[in-house]
């Protein structure tokens, strides 16, 4: 007797079908798992074993094979552990095979019977409805599923035996219900009121947020770089629904997705330098998804930016222009969406105080040069804008006076300016390219005669000639101007790349 129920297998965040096969024959009792299993598939023998026997039933005392097919298709997780129980109880003839045949199953199972919560259901409701299949997961992961749509018929049983009841008619599950988190358990950050002085650091972060830009702030220590990075979240417009979708799915990958439901604010991701490259890029042993990643449709911070390993930062080149994050391994290919605004900071030299008149660096101008060195000059060709933050004398902290603009004040700018950008309907101009950048951009005669001279004499790349023009482009938004791109606002784009070489 053969049983079949459905089940996922993710390849980042493309799901593969995978169907579990049960088949109990004559012959000496075994209990056999196949199809590339890993360890965790392999134990789900014993807590499938333990979960039935908790509601009272005996395996019979005959062959069981359990197959994963497809069989060349790699199997991790303990999401396994519901599609093998329901499949068993199905070739028992404890349930009846049609009525987990249009069926996507995933839960893990404690040895009470108890399913609980796995990594990944938001992902496997959005391929249950592309196949217009009903979702079987846990109670925990239903608030997550219902998000893939109102069509998608979704049961979250508490335990294996509710879902048994509901299957037998004893007993009806209701739909879960959709839950979204609340503003209040969400990373918004300081505000930018709190930021005495620092005009042209505000001004780039202004620029940075609206347009998508990337920026690299430079200064000594204590001069508000790592506030300022903290001030974006709260100055950047809320997910778009597709976004907190997409986003939403990689963090479930991941299982970082709350439980009160989908991701509402960009994210902010600010890991310690000593990250490795997997842990920032994706990979490890189950080619999981990193940093990159997560911060995809938000902000990765990278704070001390020299002090990151370098094979680590010259990661990042690739992801930075294709939005995406490829994780090769012997056993895992794999892609992530990563598009994100990469904000670094760091020192102007190892000591912090080069240009400090107080406290002078006594060993430049080397100390700077070899610490600059480890930024390696494609990595730094890929920031949008540059800025120099000096420290605030004591007298302004003092000052409240001193005090800028809300991050309310500032946001409601960034909006206005990206709302622009959504009307032309090329996406932000951070990732404009080819003709379309030509079109939208258009400087003037005057302006482009400006940045010709400027390009020669600053040796710009054609990336750096690029992003130099998406920058101006930006900033004529926040100037409410549609039109071509004039002199001043391309003269203020010019004024963030300076200090390249």
């Amino acid at each position: 007797m053969v049983a079949r129920v459905n089940t996922v297998a993710f390849q980042g965040v493309d799901v593969q079908h995978v169907s579990v096969e049960v088949q109990i024959s004559n012959g000496l009792p075994s209990f056999t798992i196949v199809g590339l299993p890993d360890k965790a598939v392999g134990e789900s023998r014993e807590r499938v074993r333990a979960a039935l026997h908790a509601l009272g039933l005996a395996l019979p005392a005959k062959r069981l094979t359990v197959n994963l097919a497809p069989a060349d298709l790699a199997k991790e997780g303990s999401h396994y552990d519901l599609p093998i129980a329901l499949g068993l109880l199905a070739a028992m003839e404890v349930l009846p095979k049609d009525s987990l045949s249009d069926c996507v199953v995933l839960g893990e199972l404690s040895l009470d019977g108890t399913i609980r919560s796995v990594a990944g259901v938001l992902p496997a409701a959005m391929h249950a409805v592309a196949n217009d299949n009903r979702l079987i997961c846990p109670e925990g992961c239903g608030g997550e599923a219902v998000w893939a749509g109102e069509r998608l018929d979704i049961l979250a049983p508490l335990n294996l035996l509710q879902l048994i009841n509901h299957m037998k008619g004893t007993q009806v599950l209701s739909r879960p219900s959709a839950r979204q988190r609340s503003d209040v358990d969400v990373f918004v950050g300081p505000d930018m009121a709190l930021v005495r002085g620092q005009e042209t650091a505000r001004r780039a972060l202004e620029i940075t947020a609206a347009g998508g830009h990337n920026l690299l702030m430079s200064g000594p220590p204590g001069s508000g770089k790592s506030l300022l990075a903290s001030c974006l979240p709260g100055i950047l417009p809320p997910l778009s629904a597709q976004e907190a979708l997409e986003t939403s799915m990689v963090h479930s990958l991941a299982g970082m997705l709350p439980e009160d439901g989908l991701l509402t604010r960009r994210p902010f991701r600010d890991p310690h330098h000593s990250a490795s490259m997997p842990a920032l890029i994706g990979g490890g042993a189950k080619a999981k998804p990193g940093e990159i990643s997560l911060a995809h449709n938000g902000v990765l911070f990278l704070d001390e930016l020299p002090e990151f390993a370098r094979a680590t930062l010259e990661s990042l080149r690739q992801p930075l222009e294709s939005g995406k994050a490829l994780v090769a391994r012997v056993n895992h290919h794999v892609q992530y969406p990563a598009r994100f605004q990469l904000i670094a900071a760091m020192n102007p030299c190892r000591c912090g105080y080069l240009g400090d008149v107080s406290r002078e660096c006594t060993r430049a101008p080397k100390c700077a040069v070899d610490y600059q060195a480890k930024i390696s000059g494609p990595l730094l060709d890929r920031f949008d804008l540059q800025v120099d933050v000096q420290p605030v004398a004591i007298r302004d902290l003092q000052d409240s006076a001193q005090a800028g603009e809300s991050s309310r004040s500032v946001a409601a700018r960034v909006a206005k300016a990206r709302n622009l950008q959504a009307q032309r309907g090329h996406g932000l101009n951070a990732v404009l390219s080819g003709a379309v950048l030509d079109e939208v951009v258009n400087p003037s005669a005057e302006a482009k005669t400006l940045l010709g001279q400027a390009a020669e004499k600053l040796k710009l790349s054609a990336r750096g000639y690029h992003r130099l023009l998406r920058t101006a482009r930006t900033i004529s938004d926040l100037a409410g101007e549609a039109g071509p791109v004039e002199v001043p606002y391309m003269a203020e784009a010019l004024s963030y790349r300076q200090n390249w070489t």
